[in-house]
């Protein structure tokens, strides 16, 4: 578990719940760089990317 892996996810995580639910474009867009982000710290942490459907709860 790095340090900077853990940073990547925390902050991905803060940026798509910011954005998740704005309609724009540009929301949108900045939703799925959080995502993108959440998932490049998990896979340096050595966990599975998140691929399910924002919101759902499902793991």
């Amino acid at each position: 578990m790095s340090i900077e892996g853990k940073a990547k996810e925390a902050a991905g995580y803060v940026k798509e719940e910011l954005n998740e639910h704005r309609d724009s474009p540009e929301g949108k867009q900045a939703a799925q760089e959080g995502r993108d982000l959440r998932n490049e710290g998990r896979m340096e942490d050595g966990k599975m990317p998140k691929t399910t459907e924002p919101g759902t709860g499902a793991k």
